[in-house]
């Protein structure tokens, strides 16, 4: 079982895109579960808890530098360390 005295604190918008202002390495040092709807999803690229919403890839298509093309999905957005 995790130490959860030890885990810094899930931030209220978080990417995992290195080069987004909202990338954070410490948090991402810990295991991390999205639960979109009260539905644990696997495939989230970045969330916000105060905003309600998800950003998914849209299957294999990039954008023109090279990064997968997101969609937004709104719901009830809930993160915590597994």
């Amino acid at each position: 079982m995790t130490d959860t005295t030890t885990l810094p604190p899930l931030p209220d918008r978080l990417s995992i895109d290195p080069s987004s202002p909202f990338h954070d390495r410490d948090v991402f040092q810990h295991d991390i579960g999205i639960k979109f709807n009260d539905k644990e999803r696997f495939d989230v690229d970045e969330y916000c808890l105060s905003e309600g919403w998800i950003k998914v890839s849209a299957g294999k298509t990039l954008d023109r530098k090279g990064k997968p093309m997101l969609i937004k999905l709104k719901g009830k957005v809930e993160a915590f360390y597994k």
